[in-house]
């Protein structure tokens, strides 16, 4: 399945989407202006916040809703990890509690870099993949 490149509504590979009846295809091959498909923006917007926010400002990029949530979810897929990091460290200078988090951090830090992975792999694909709580926020600033 894919998604239209236009709303992001999800359709069959080389169908008219038919809330827009624009996009033919999957949004993985359609060329973004700059001379990026979606697919590869999407997967670069995840790499750092820098880039995310490069793509929610340029007018080709900014106008694509596929390139806009994987941009978005990033963005608060980092907010997330910051909090939880600044969480983490000031539960490791409490007493008795900071040797928990001795064995939490490399789990954490694991966990965090197979998630970025997926999201990278998964806007590569030209899928739009939505973390549970993060991608339905990511989703609703892109735009229905």
């Amino acid at each position: 399945m894919a998604f239209c490149p236009t709303c992001g509504t999800q359709i069959a590979d080389g169908a008219v989407c038919p809330k827009c009846a624009g996009g033919v295809g999957a949004s993985a091959v359609t060329p973004a202006v700059a001379g990026l498909t979606d697919n590869v923006a999407g997967a670069l917007a995840y790499v750092t916040i820098i880039p995310a926010i490069v793509f929610l400002v340029l007018e080709p990029f900014n106008k694509n809703r596929f390139i806009r949530f994987h941009a978005f979810q990033c963005l608060f897929f980092a907010i997330a990890w910051t909090v939880l990091w600044i969480g983490l460290a000031f539960i490791s200078h409490i007493p008795f509690l900071g040797w928990a988090t001795v064995l939490l951090w490399p789990l954490f830090s694991l966990a965090g870099f197979v998630i970025w992975l997926i999201l990278v792999l998964k806007a590569y694909q030209g899928q739009m993949f939505k973390l549970p709580v993060i991608g339905d926020m990511a989703d609703q600033q892109a735009g229905a």
